[in-house]
């Protein structure tokens, strides 16, 4: 038996004790439960068809995007069943074209001392900095937190000998295939709370690595630190999120994709950011702290490493929480990727989000409408098949009134006179822009994504489709305007037949 094959064979002793003493404690019942599906996978009544999910089990924060020779490498929070909360897996699954996803072998698993894989990142270590380069294939190199049951938890998860949470790194000489812990790690030991979620990042004006990492729920503070060889870390100095807790991200955008008005991002797990300047050592913040997603299903964000320059976008996808599957093998889905870019409004400054445009590769049967104009009964889209659905539309709204649509049962309505879009029941600003709006919507078995004015707004949320509502409705009252365009495309399924 190898080190790395006894280190897990420890572990699971150990998470199996930790589960008796659990079960021996608890006192209530578990909840009624709907039986499983007997659907083959991924054809599943409740299975997102062009989001991401695993085959079975919960996911949660993607983890260590890079992309690597062609590959986009996704890894995930991945809970296998019968284990304590804090010993998750990296999951992992790959694409070519941010698409269509394979799952394929579990990334990174829990070390015996160092405890359970929490959230993080991944680079590409081009210039070989750590000296992990084995052969021909550049080192992918993971940082991410290990660790036991937060602090703030224990009166919950009463155990001994917990293992604090420390940063560790873990490298990859085979493509991001396999990983093999650092032997001396952690690299960044405990600092305070439940201090995680390292952002790792190549800064090369000074040919070092930068690490942002959060410090503590309390207050939304988070750290900067930087590196030369991944190993040994300074502690540049901390930074605040008003609001904002958990899972960062830093990196740098063209304003108005102007190359010589560079800004950089800071951001948080619930879509918190600040826009400012970094100049390698400290981040100086330009604006307050605004909300780039305003759904109740978007959280732990991140974004891509090492997309190649020729590409030259910023791509990032979150975790679609708190969906509800009943029946199913799976819980939990990822949002579809988006780019994300700076734009100059009225208020500063802002982060726009964008579906990536590989999307059109999913996209079936085309149905177009001109000024659809107001009717005093909802007007449904009778020639639209399936329940998945990438729409387009350009509105001009009313003095007064409301118009929009029901998908599934879910109302967007945009309220004219208002300027504020409705959604999963609440309203969200949406100024007019020369006196229309432009709405995108993606809609899923599942859950609906709302982009409005190429992005300005950003909605992403879970919902459970009412089967006596299907398929797609024009709803107007009181006059609310004129639907100047509407294209709506049935979209295919990612997932291959089984």
């Amino acid at each position: 038996m190898n080190k790395k094959s006894a280190l897990f064979v420890g572990w699971v002793i150990m998470a199996v004790s930790v589960m008796t003493v659990e079960a021996k404690e608890k006192k209530a019942a578990p909840p009624p439960q709907v039986p499983l599906s007997t659907a083959p996978l991924y054809q599943e009544q409740y299975r997102p068809q062009f989001h991401f999910t695993n085959k079975k089990h919960w996911i949660n924060d993607p983890n260590g995007l890079v992309y690597y020779k062609g590959t986009y490498h996704l890894y995930y929070q991945l809970q296998p069943p019968g284990r304590p909360p804090a010993y998750k897996d990296w999951g992992h699954a790959v694409s070519t074209d941010l698409v269509h996803w394979k799952q394929v072998s579990t990334g990174i698993v829990p070390h015996l001392v160092w405890g359970g894989c929490w959230s993080g990142s991944a680079v590409v270590d081009v210039e070989n900095t750590a000296g992990f380069q084995a052969g021909k294939e550049k080192t992918i190199i993971a940082i991410l937190t290990n660790g036991g049951i937060p602090p703030g938890e224990r009166s919950k998860w009463p155990r001994a000998n917990e293992p604090p949470c420390t940063q560790c790194i873990a490298y990859s000489t085979d493509a991001g295939n396999t990983f093999t812990y650092y032997d001396k790690n952690p690299v960044v030991p405990h600092i305070a709370g439940c201090n995680r979620d390292p952002k790792v990042i190549w800064y090369a004006p000074a040919k070092k690595w930068i690490m942002a990492l959060f410090l503590d729920r309390h207050g939304g503070d988070y750290g900067l630190f930087s590196s030369q060889d991944m190993k040994t870390w300074t502690r540049l100095g901390d930074q605040t999120l008003s609001g904002v807790s958990e899972c960062p991200d830093i990196f740098e955008l063209p304003v108005d994709g102007d190359r010589k008005n560079m800004k950089w991002v800071f951001w948080g797990a619930n879509g918190g950011y600040l826009v400012g300047l970094f100049d390698g050592l400290t981040f100086h913040p330009e604006s307050t702290t605004q909300r780039s997603d305003v759904g109740k299903s978007f959280y732990a964000a991140q974004t891509w490493s090492d997309i190649p320059a020729s590409d030259g976008r910023r791509i990032q996808i979150a975790w679609m929480a708190g969906g509800q599957y009943p029946g199913m093998p799976f819980t939990q889905q990822l949002s579809f990727p988006c780019e994300l870019t700076l734009r100059t409004s009225t208020n500063g400054i802002r982060l726009c989000r964008w579906p990536v445009r590989e999307i059109e590769s999913l996209r079936g049967k085309q149905h177009k409408w001109k000024n659809i104009e107001s009717s005093l009964e909802p007007k449904k889209l009778t020639d639209v098949a399936g329940d998945l659905y990438e729409i387009s539309t350009e509105i001009e709204p009313g003095a007064q009134g409301e118009i929009g649509f029901q998908i599934q049962g879910e109302s967007i309505i945009y309220k004219s006179g208002m300027n504020r879009i409705m959604a999963y029941g609440k309203e969200f600003p949406l100024e007019m822009k020369s006196g229309k709006i432009k709405l995108r919507i993606l809609v899923d078995r599942t859950s609906i994504e709302l982009f409005g004015n190429d992005g300005d707004l950003s909605c992403s949320y879970c919902f459970l489709p009412k089967e006596t509502e299907p398929g797609i409705q024009v709803c107007m009252k009181n006059g609310g305007g004129i639907i100047r365009s509407l294209d709506v495309w049935e979209l295919k399924s990612i997932w291959p037949e089984n």
